[in-house]
């Protein structure tokens, strides 16, 4: 968490405190998903297959933002588990295709529901209708940057 004792000049930065707060966001999801086994590429890359369906390991890699070499081992690892399986493109025999498997889909479900309530411990400060403020404002910036950018 934030230093309540950094400098006012910081602490009143948007960028300071957006930083501070992905800083332990992504702490308390990436400690939570461990105790499953699993990391946040993982997940990333089971939550775009759940919502689009199949696709390249270079399309995946574009919707996640996961690197290239990261995503040949993220996808290793969820085919060694079972939550994934990697098959022919039908539409390019050069490509593989990625899909969700059953088991990938329930070890979503898990991972969402405990993931959801990392959610509510980080932002158990604000009232239901500032959280979806925050996430409305947070997307604005995002949207109007470009992701990736």
């Amino acid at each position: 968490m934030a230093d309540r004792s950094a400098p006012e000049g910081l602490r009143t930065l948007p960028s300071w405190l957006v930083n501070q707060v992905a800083l332990l966001a992504t702490r308390l999801v990436s400690d939570e998903l461990a105790t499953l086994g699993m990391r946040r590429y993982h997940y990333s890359l089971l939550t775009a297959l759940d919502e689009r369906g199949p696709a390249s390991q270079a399309d995946l890699g574009r919707r996640t933002t996961i690197d290239r070499s990261d995503m040949v081992a993220t996808v290793n690892e969820l085919v060694e588990l079972g939550f994934v399986e990697r098959t022919a493109d039908p539409t390019d025999r050069r490509r593989n295709a990625v899909s969700l498997t059953t088991a990938g889909r329930r070890r979503l479900r898990q991972l969402d529901r405990r993931v959801a309530a990392v959610q509510d411990e980080l932002l158990a400060p604000l009232s239901a209708s500032e959280r979806t403020q925050l996430v409305a404002l947070l997307t604005r910036v995002i949207d109007h940057r470009g992701a990736g950018s």
